[in-house]
């Protein structure tokens, strides 16, 4: 009995074979970063690791394809087959291959399954045992006929079933009989990060330090610098360099100090060796929110962003830089970012697909560089392929990831330079995303593949020019949901003050400055890096603030304290003023004063209009005229003015007693005066008296005689 339910059992299994080739099943379709690739590690798993060689170029060239199989089922498994799937119809585009690779349908894997050559039988496999497998064949057992992309894939099979399977291409190169175009392939790579520092010496976080080492981000970053073809195009960020400088040297970690960190040294020399014959664009520094910038009134940032970035990258990385090419924010900007670009002398733009799409759309893969229309000329754009980019930077770290990027780049490449009708050499470009996180071995096996891909050519990005092979693009698509991730109006308010502050100290220098010490600072708090965590980027503006507000308050009016009062004595005369200095330098400023009660106390501006020079820790001030109609308390506002007529600060409030002369003491003296002039009359009226009795006495005396 138990023998004839085993058979049936087999029976079943042979007879549902065909049907489960090429129906949907249970099988697990294995895409890298997908739910369900994910999912099959949990029961069996098949991993493709290599295909040997990458583009084979003839009929008869043998072609390995190399891989593991895993049992994770949790018990052992017999009777495994591991079999190629093929098809001998290409691609006719990418957007069909694409849609390929993610496609979880068992029912649109390749329909042909190898029984003759291709295959490996696995008799038993234990619970989280792993078996490598190869696979050989030619491009004429699979029946490929010509030049182009073909679908493959690898399963694994019980009793001809699938259990699971991984897909991936075969990019087949024979001669063709027209040769193909070279396509222009330029990549750029961005080491940019997270800005870590609010005033210049105080960090917010401790994060840097570990990216710098190791395994860490941006060590890996200068490693790949470090081997990397010498074509590839490099957008740092100035901010960056200054943040490991800092770290480098004796800093505060949220106000507590810290010793140098000696790997940042280390990093930044590694980085300035790697990068010293390769091309490298300066971002503007801390990469600031352009759009944002030029949305909420704060043109003037970008301009000092640029200016700053150059001069910061120059002395760190000892070479010249370029400021002329912009990355914006996610590759995507509008109108009112571009002008402010242009204006500040940028002259290309390296932009997201879907910010800047072929209008009307095409069937084959647009040339990246256009021309855009801009405040001041032209403005050349340079537009990055999505498929391509993502190459780069793949959704998994699975085994075999690196391989299957690998694959998908060159079947790109190639389907890219076979498109009908385009016979002229395009242009093409590549742009991770600014914060990626890189795999230093895929990276160096896609830029050692792209430069031995005989339908490419690397080259610099700035060697792009348009060209007859550009084809018309919409204009600038800028969604809503592009404005949302902006940083807000709410977040660059406070920002918006700081700034102005900041400027402050520059301007009241006695050698007017255009920069001010906070300008890193500042632009650090307008780095696109906070657009995800403003809550961390309000907190470092508060600091700045504070620390711009403290140096403003290095120049202050002496005695300006509610209980100490000015004294007027009578009913006019001058009262002083005193500025103490401690910022640091000579400044120059005008003082102006204000009565706040003009129908009881008057002042003469004359002295607000005169420039006051005050050196370093020295006090400097004036004597105000001021004149008052009463005596009693009367108050008077201090303004420190810039020389361009900016208010240094806020208003001083001072007090003044006047002690003008009162009714009852004008009748004092009235009386005091009335009987001064009383006693004057009298002693006038005595002489005269006594000058008639003399005169009649010597009268009398002459008429005796």
């Amino acid at each position: 009995m138990i023998r004839k339910v085993s058979l049936l059992a087999v029976l079943s299994a042979a007879l549902l074979a065909p049907m489960a080739a090429t129906t949907p099943s249970t099988a697990a379709t294995k895409t890298p970063g997908t739910a369900a690739g994910k999912a099959s590690r949990q029961s069996m798993d098949v991993s493709i690791t290599s295909i040997t060689p990458d583009v084979p170029t003839s009929q008869t060239t043998q072609i390995k394809i190399a891989g593991v199989v895993r049992n994770d089922t949790g018990e052992a498994m017999t009777s495994l087959r591991v079999q190629l799937r093929y098809q001998a119809q290409k691609f006719p585009d990418r957007a069909t291959m694409s849609a390929y690779q993610t496609d979880q349908n068992t029912a649109t894997l390749p329909s042909q399954v190898s029984t003759r050559v291709s295959f490996m039988d696995i008799p038993a496999l234990e619970a989280g045992a792993s078996k490598t497998f190869e696979l050989l064949a030619t491009p004429v057992q699979l029946g490929l006929p010509s030049f182009g992309v073909y679908p493959i894939a690898v399963d694994v099979a019980r009793f001809n079933v699938p259990l699971v399977s991984q897909r991936t291409y075969l990019t087949y190169a024979p001669p063709t009989p027209q040769k193909l175009p070279r396509n222009r392939l330029a990549i750029a790579l961005p080491i940019i990060d997270q800005t870590h520092r609010a005033e210049n010496d105080n960090f917010v976080d401790d994060k840097l330090g570990a990216q710098l080492t190791g395994k860490g981000r941006l060590a890996e970053l200068a490693g790949i610098a470090a081997t990397a073809h010498k074509s590839v195009t490099w957008f740092v960020d100035p901010a960056l360099l200054d943040d490991v400088q800092a770290l480098s040297r004796k800093h505060r970690l949220k106000g507590k100090d810290q010793a140098a960190d000696p790997n940042a040294a280390q990093w930044l020399n590694s980085l300035r060796t790697a990068l010293a014959s390769s091309p490298v664009v300066a971002t503007p520094y801390a990469d600031p929110d352009v759009a944002a910038l030029a949305h909420q009134g704060l043109d003037g940032q970008t301009a000092t962003a640029i200016a700053m970035g150059g001069q910061v990258a120059t002395e760190l990385l000892k070479r010249d830089v370029s400021l002329t090419t912009n990355w914006p924010v996610a590759g995507v900007l509008d109108p009112d970012a571009l002008d402010l670009l242009n204006v500040s002398k940028v002259d290309r733009v390296l932009l997201n697909s879907t910010n800047l799409p072929p209008q009307p759309p095409v069937a084959f893969t647009p040339d990246a560089v256009t021309t855009l229309d801009s405040v001041e000329g032209p403005v050349t754009a340079l537009v990055a392929d999505a498929e391509l980019t993502r190459t780069f930077e793949p959704d998994s770290t699975a085994p075999g990831s690196i391989f299957l990027s690998k694959q998908r780049f060159i079947a790109e490449t190639a389907m890219i330079a076979a498109e009908p009708g385009q016979t002229n050499p395009r242009s093409l470009v590549i742009a991770p995303s600014r914060r990626w996180d890189p795999n230093p071995k895929l990276v160096n096996s896609l830029l050692k593949t792209a430069n031995r891909l005989p339908w490419l050519t690397l080259t610099k990005l700035d060697s792009l020019k348009p060209s007859k092979a550009s084809v018309p693009r919409a204009a600038l698509t800028y969604t809503d949901q592009d404005r949302k991730d902006e940083l807000s109006a709410k977040y660059l308010a406070p920002l918006k003050k700081v700034a102005e502050k900041a400027q402050l100290t520059a301007l009241i220098a006695a050698e007017p400055k255009t920069h001010s010490d906070f300008d890193a600072a500042v632009l650090r708090l307008a780095s696109s890096s906070w657009r995800n965590n403003t809550r961390a980027g309000r907190a470092a503006t508060k600091l700045v603030d504070g620390a711009v507000q403290t140096q403003m308050n290095k120049i202050s009016i002496t005695g300006a304290a509610p209980d100490q009062l000015r004294q007027l004595a009578g009913s006019n005369g001058q009262v002083p003023i005193s500025v103490k200095n401690s910022i640091g330098e000579t400044i120059a400023l005008y003082i102006d004063v204000k009565s706040n009660n003009p129908g009881v106390l008057q002042i003469d501006p004359t002295p607000s209009k005169k420039l006051l020079t005050i050196f370093n820790d020295q006090n400097g001030g004036v004597q105000v005229p001021m004149s008052a109609t009463t005596s009693g308390d009367a108050t008077v506002s201090v303004q420190l003015m810039t020389r361009n007529g900016l208010p240094y600060g806020k208003p001083v409030k001072l007090t003044i007693r006047t002690t003008g002369y009162t009714g009852i003491a004008l009748v004092i003296v009235g009386a005091a005066l009335a009987v001064m002039l009383a006693a004057v009359v009298t002693r006038v009226l005595r002489r005269r008296s006594q000058r008639r009795l003399a005169r009649a006495a010597k009268s009398r005396e002459s008429e005796t005689v």
